[in-house]
């Protein structure tokens, strides 16, 4: 994982997990399996959201490169495990193994970040859905083929989906089975830049120090107060605000930007003795 500094990487069962001051990159690390998502992965990625909830930070997500090498088609994720999906019945549904992960994912209280290589379909679609950022490489395939399996997309693209690209094309992605590529994704803003492969995470972090450059309690009252329903505002920013406007950051850097402005302002006296005595 490119960038630095770097902290030591923490291998998983299914990912790799490398921590730094203002960050967390985890790698999807299934490439035997297409990064297929199953329950090991649901686990330890719910151990990953329980560190950021006790420490918030910008969460990047990425997938390992499948086995095969260089020839292989990159993947962010296939998909939840099939094998394991074959299994499932009404009980497992109601449980909501998938959309419960998700759901608390897009709750993190710092921005999620996914950095898309190759097939990102179905549950793995729906975990890029549930990011504040999505960007990829040229690569990049994205949609939900879940309905050709007999199942729905259940796990946040029914809603998810109609927010990020409209109505209609979600209902060509949700019930007929179109995959955007990478153009049509960008069009659409689904994803809002591409890179090349060797690039992507480098691009990723440049978002991520964007993002760490500004106040992190801001940061984090914006992200909740922007997903809260039409009803709650403008009450809620008028709360978040209030907060903000007693922060010790607000005046420290309002105070810096005044100081700045204050310096850039002032001219060279012309008036000043120079010395010469003609």
């Amino acid at each position: 994982m490119p960038g630095t500094p770097n902290g030591p990487v923490e291998t998983y069962q299914t990912l790799l997990v490398q921590e730094r001051a203002d960050r967390m990159l985890v790698q999807l690390n299934r490439p035997e399996a297409r990064n297929a998502i199953n329950q090991q992965m649901v686990d330890e990625l719910h151990a990953v959201c329980t560190r950021l909830e006790e420490s918030p930070k910008i969460l990047i997500l990425s997938g390992a490169d499948p086995a095969g090498g260089a020839t292989a088609t990159p993947v962010f994720a296939s998909g939840a495990d099939i094998a394991q999906l074959h299994e499932r019945r009404r009980d497992d549904a109601l449980q909501g193994i998938n959309i419960k992960l998700f759901i608390r994912i897009s709750a993190l209280k710092m921005p999620v970040i996914a950095a898309l290589d190759g097939y990102a379909l179905g549950g793995g679609a729906e975990l890029a859905y549930a990011a504040d950022f999505r960007i990829g490489t040229p690569s990049v395939k994205i949609g939900n083929p879940e309905t050709g399996l007999g199942i729905m997309a259940a796990a946040g693209a029914s809603w998810r989906l109609r927010e990020l690209v409209g109505e209609p094309v979600a209902k060509q992605i949700l019930l007929a089975g179109r995959v955007l590529d990478a153009q049509e994704a960008l069009a659409l803003h689904l994803i809002t830049e591409l890179h090349e492969k060797d690039a992507l995470l480098d691009a990723a972090n440049a978002l991520a120090d964007r993002i760490a450059k500004q106040d992190s309690l801001a940061v984090q009252f914006t992200k909740a107060v922007f997903h809260l329903p039409r009803a709650m505002h403008p009450q809620a920013d008028m709360d978040a605000q209030a907060v903000l406007f007693e922060s010790p950051a607000k005046f420290e850097r309002m105070q810096a930007f005044l100081e700045k402005k204050d310096k850039r302002g002032k001219k060279p006296d012309t008036n000043q003795d120079t010395g010469d005595t003609k």
